[in-house]
């Protein structure tokens, strides 16, 4: 079905992240990854889908270097995470009082900016969004419990959705590190969007099984700049127009990629095979 072509992990929520040729996967997914996030003296997470007041994040680079997490920041200096200077550094990036959590509280919030074209985000969501003070119109929900992830514990995407995209809107770059995937699988010439039908489906990748939970929803990140890529808001329209499907009860969204639950853990490598399990 496909081979494993990318592995990533983002220790620090919406800062970049890192390419691995091995990981192990637990049951709370890819070791070290989104472990932090930073939060601001509201309990707001901070969280590039509101680039006005968070995108700064993205000039950051996040990893795990011997058991600990350190920040790469825009002029080069590295700091670890614990270490007063970091939060420091970052409260002067983005302008106010920051600092990095291992946990997040209780009353935290994440917000997320409201893109105008249709399947950005539900629609009952959208009649409740709100300007806030940075002049973005804005919605504000929780992460998944316990946890700095929006939804899903793995993030996966394939190469044949990437370059059905691709052949939609050429002026793109559809990198797929627009996406913040885990796993990158090279699915050939196998059919764009066929990750549409492994919902509830089994996978097993490498030493790790899987299961497939939901198609993924994207927000605004994919059209912001990422580390040498440009900003394109056309990335984000291309697969609002091209790739919208029903998600729960939430109406049809834009979407690419699956979320994906683990169900036992493992070694997950760079050219591991991706193979779908009948059982359901």
């Amino acid at each position: 079905m496909g081979t494993v072509a990318a592995l990533c992990r983002y220790p620090v929520k919406s800062m970049l992240g890192e390419a691995l040729v091995s990981v192990e996967v637990t049951h709370a997914g890819l070791s070290g990854d989104r472990t932090h996030a930073v939060l601001d003296e509201t309990g707001s997470i901070g969280s590039v889908k509101h680039p006005r007041k968070w995108g700064r994040l993205l000039s950051c680079r996040s990893r795990l270097t011997d058991g600990n997490v350190e920040v790469e920041m825009p002029d080069g200096a590295i700091r670890a995470v614990g270490d007063p200077d970091l939060d420091d550094r970052l409260s002067e990036l983005l302008g106010r009082k920051v600092f990095v959590s291992a946990s997040a509280p209780a009353d935290s919030t994440l917000e997320r900016a409201v893109p105008e074209y249709a399947g950005g985000v539900p629609d009952a969501v959208r009649a409740t969004a709100s300007v806030d003070a940075t002049g973005e119109k804005i919605t504000a929900g929780k992460v998944a419990e316990g946890t700095f992830f929006d939804y899903g514990r793995v993030h996966l995407v394939t190469t044949s959705s990437l370059a059905r995209l691709q052949a939609a809107y050429p002026d793109g770059d559809f990198d797929p590190r627009r996406f913040r995937p885990n796993l990158v699988v090279d699915t050939g010439e196998e059919p764009a969007f066929m990750e549409d039908a492994w919902q509830h489906r089994r996978l097993r990748v490498g030493e790790a099984l899987f299961r497939v939970v939901v198609s993924t929803p994207r927000c605004v990140v994919p059209a912001l700049g990422h580390d040498e890529l440009k900003a394109d808001p056309g990335i984000m329209r291309a697969i609002a127009r091209e790739h919208r499907l029903p998600v729960f009860d939430l109406g049809r969204l834009a979407c690419l990629g699956v979320y994906l639950d683990v169900l036992e853990p493992g070694t997950v490598r760079l050219g591991d095979p991706v193979t779908r399990q009948d059982e359901t």
